[in-house]
């Protein structure tokens, strides 16, 4: 016999309003719609492009409000009456997410009055009375030149693995509190559309770095090992660290700039898996050679001219 939805032990997990909303049970309203304000721009699709689970998150976050601010759906629910009884089996976003603004004002019953449009016909006014004195409009706000903005953001790896909320302080005071996606990487550069002062975007520029130099790009560690030219020619073993500390790694010989060694299991850890580190050579020249060492190189570039003849620029 098949089982009812409500008797779903999954359905049952995922209908946990309190635990969606990151509450114990009984919280006040007041916590129930401060926590429903930072879960909804956590996962509202539009500030999460780049994360497939969020419009299924937001839905249910959407839906555990919905549940817990009215008394009535909220007691259906506790009674265990199934969805049905709660009035939530429509689906309030199948045509298409809002705005985030928009929905917390339509939500809330902000006032967000919408300007008229240039091609909306315009109101005929009617001429004043005798003796009134006809008044000229006023005159359009200035147009601000609307320049984007950027801020460095520096997250410890574990930060950039799970997601990290932040409130970022504009020029003009605002507050603005964003989430950084889980997986996040040093370099990655991240847009808050239209948030700045005079309707610029903002640039949330992470780096994500260890005191080691080692980066973070999701599940993977990158390093940089540099490396005298003779090391580089002939093979060496190199020290390089890692996130659970430093280890030998034999550099074959030939090693040109830019050649990746691969630490296998050696990057970040989510669940189950576990990423690699990469190690990319990079030779350096001594900035100052010695004369022996200026000797060295001159012959070293003799010889490769009677092995393969003259370079472009000789």
């Amino acid at each position: 016999m098949s089982q009812s939805p409500t008797s779903d032990p999954a359905a049952t997990a995922a209908r946990d309003h309190w635990e969606v909303l990151g509450l114990v049970p009984g919280a006040d309203a007041a916590s129930i719609k401060r926590a429903f304000r930072q879960q909804a721009r956590r996962w509202h699709p539009d500030l999460n492009g780049n994360d497939p689970v969020a419009e299924a998150r937001f839905k249910r976050v959407n839906e555990a409000y919905a549940v817990l601010s009215d008394p009535v759906r909220r007691r259906a629910w506790e009674a265990g009456e199934g969805q049905d009884s709660a009035g939530l089996d429509a689906d309030p976003f199948a045509s298409g997410f809002p705005r985030f603004e928009d929905y917390l004002a339509e939500l809330f019953g902000q006032d967000r009055r919408r300007p008229r449009d240039w091609d909306e016909d315009p109101v005929e006014e009617e001429p004043p009375a005798a003796g009134e004195v006809a008044t000229a409009p006023a005159a359009p706000p200035p147009v601000m030149a609307a320049t984007d903005e950027e801020t460095l953001v520096s997250l410890a790896p574990e930060q950039a693995l799970s997601g990290q909320r932040l409130e970022l302080e504009l020029r003009d005071g605002t507050v603005v509190e964003v989430w950084t996606p889980p997986l996040a990487g040093d370099g990655w550069r991240l847009r808050l559309a239209g948030v700045a002062p005079g309707g610029a975007d903002h640039f949330l520029q992470l780096r994500v770095r260890t005191a080691e130099g080692l980066r973070i790009d999701g599940l993977r560690v990158l390093y940089q090992l540099d490396l005298h030219p003779a090391d580089a020619a002939l093979g060496c073993q190199a020290v390089v660290p890692t996130l659970e500390g430093p280890v030998r790694l034999r550099v074959p010989p030939g090693s040109s700039s830019g050649r990746l060694l691969r630490l296998r299991q050696r990057g970040q850890r989510l669940g189950e898996q576990r990423g690699d580190q990469l190690v990319e050579v990079r030779i350096v020249v001594p900035e100052r050679p010695t004369e022996a060492e200026e000797a060295l190189f001159r012959r070293l570039r003799e010889l490769d001219r009677e092995q393969n003849g003259p370079r472009d620029g000789d």
